[in-house]
């Protein structure tokens, strides 16, 4: 199963390699299958089992993703995004737009409210298949440790009480309406002015969304004996006025210091398991005492974690002066 997994993580990537690039004359199944080595159908077949919907249906959703972001943050004519996303008209982009969000493109434009936007598939996701390399870790000189100041800003997120770690989040939250992975994550990935957002598209982290905890009495008492809520989420700019979706919660938060434990790009296949426990043990081994600073645990404080084996993984914790 593992094998056909990292086949269709392959077929992902060139998918959206191919409409970033307007490549849609290599977009076919034949280039694909060719390029994996199998027949169309046997290929076709696979991805249907793996990802729950025909290669043909999710190469259409993510080319109306890529468009619909392209109305929202340029001016450009709407006809020209259309054939630019591989539709042969206006009306067929305006029928195809319409049946997959509820609006036209001309009425997106004038308000751009959230919507569930086709988020990249991750059949090759090493939390959810139980892989992720393995080993001993003799050293932490591979994890950078500084402090930084954030500005004020505001996080858009939902949140659990009960959950430990991603993948019991996502159990969780697909438990309750409206809140599954694939929903929140089209929503978050429709809102425009996200602070970390880079652009990317080959996963959740390279478009502003990461994990967070947040200190709540209610939460769940964490491994460093302090009561947290696991939340998942965007950070958006302090004057952010837009929508807000009815299953998520927008919170202020102050500009306030912290301290970033960083480890640099890995393989997210052979080593996330060994960069964790790393970044583990630098975070237990950092002696606050010598900097002046101390864990916040102050109510409300929220703690950052991004992941993204391209760029990073880092915890972001919020620190205060000792006094």
């Amino acid at each position: 199963m593992n094998e056909w997994n990292k086949n269709v993580q392959t077929i992902v990537g060139e998918i959206d390699f191919c409409i970033k690039s307007h490549s849609d004359e290599e977009l076919t199944l034949k280039r694909l299958a060719k390029t994996l080595g199998y027949s169309e159908f046997h290929v076709s077949r696979k991805f249907s089992e793996i990802s729950g919907m025909s290669l043909r249906n999710y190469m259409r959703y993510r080319r109306l993703a890529f468009a619909l972001k392209e109305i929202r943050d340029s001016d450009r004519g709407i006809l020209d995004i259309a054939l630019d996303y591989g539709f042969s008209s206006h009306e067929a982009f305006t029928r195809a737009f319409k049946a997959a969000y509820g609006t036209t493109p001309s009425e997106y434009r004038r308000n751009p409210t959230p919507i569930v936007l086709r988020t990249v598939i991750k059949p090759f996701d090493c939390y959810l298949l139980g892989i992720g390399g393995s080993g001993m870790i003799n050293s932490t000189q591979d994890v950078k440790t500084y402090f930084v100041t954030i500005p004020a800003h505001k996080f858009l997120h939902i949140r659990n009480y009960e959950s430990v770690g991603y993948w019991d989040f996502w159990q969780k939250q697909s438990l309750i309406p409206g809140q599954d992975c694939e929903t929140v994550c089209g929503l978050l990935d429709s809102i425009k002015g996200k602070l970390d957002d880079v652009g990317g598209t080959e996963n959740d982290s390279g478009s502003g969304q990461l994990m967070a905890f947040i200190n709540e009495p209610t939460g769940r008492i964490c491994s460093w004996g302090i009561p947290l809520a696991e939340c998942y989420g965007v950070r958006l700019p302090a004057d952010y006025s837009g929508e807000v979706p009815p299953q998520m919660i927008l919170t202020d938060v102050p500009e306030g210091e912290y301290v970033v434990f960083e480890h640099g790009p890995f393989d997210f296949e052979t080593e996330n398991a060994a960069v964790e426990q790393k970044i583990e043990q630098a975070m237990k081994d950092f002696d606050y005492s010598a900097t002046g600073y101390e864990l916040d645990l102050t109510q409300d404080r929220v703690f950052y974690f991004y992941h993204d084996c391209k760029r990073f993984w880092k915890y972001v914790r919020p620190v205060k002066k000792v006094k």
